[in-house]
């Protein structure tokens, strides 16, 4: 019973966003994947997208699937390959990890070059950004320099924002720039609470962990909620 706790300690099983039921590669796949804030993420990319003065819905669409595929999908599988101590275990060979990188990365680039060639241009530069920042960040690339809160909430809050925006209007205004800076915001709390719930749960203090987990689950819930409450309110507008 004690290497079963502490084998679930090392794969993070225990995490409030892993399912607790199925077999354990589907439960380690679900959790892999950060649910929340893979949501936070994609709902920057909805709301950056609302903020345009007209909405094509398709394209709210694609930019889910985009940076669910990219982000939930292709990020998290070279996060897990390229971490010295695998953060959910060796449950996934490299090839599966490898795998699920190369197939999140085809949808998600297959989808913005179609939006890139024949709508949105201006989607490129904001492409190869993302590309680059998923390598460099989860591959700790030139000693870990983009390794770090800033450049996290840069490249999974600010740009994801603006990514929504562009998708929309193949163009930039002031207004998502300045709301890119409150994605930003929001993206550099929650990571630096994260990574210091994941110091004092490994320390064993459950106290504090309990009260950075509901911190953590009070921003990526209110985020995701405040993403969808801001859809409907666009979907209502448009319709009457």
């Amino acid at each position: 019973m004690g290497d079963k706790v502490m084998k679930e300690q090392v794969t993070r099983l225990n995490e409030w966003f892993v399912p607790q039921f199925g077999p354990m590669k589907f439960r380690i796949f679900v959790g892999m994947m950060f649910l929340p804030y893979t949501g936070m993420c994609i709902s920057f990319s909805i709301i950056g997208s609302l903020l345009a003065p007209t909405i094509a819905w398709d394209r709210i669409v694609a930019i889910i699937i985009i940076y669910f595929s990219a982000l939930g999908i292709s990020a998290h599988a070279a996060d897990n390959m390229g971490s010295k101590n695998r953060p959910w275990g060796n449950y996934f060979s490299n090839r599966e990890l490898l795998i699920m990188l190369i197939c999140g990365l085809t949808i998600a680039y297959a989808i913005g070059a179609y939006y890139i060639v024949f709508f949105v241009p201006l989607l490129l530069p904001i492409a190869i950004l993302e590309g680059f920042f998923l390598f460099a960040y989860n591959y700790e690339f030139w000693n870990g320099f983009f390794h770090n809160n800033v450049w996290f909430a840069i490249s999974w809050g600010s740009i994801p924002l603006l990514a929504g925006y562009v998708m929309q209007t193949n163009s930039l205004s002031p207004i998502p720039l300045l709301v890119s800076l409150v994605a930003f915001a929001i993206s550099y709390f929650e990571i630096h609470l994260s990574r210091k719930y994941k110091e004092v749960k490994q320390a064993q203090d459950l106290v504090s962990s309990k009260n950075l987990e509901f911190r953590l689950k009070i921003i990526s819930l209110t985020t995701i909620l405040f993403s969808v409450t801001f859809l409907i309110f666009r979907l209502f507008q448009i319709t009457f």
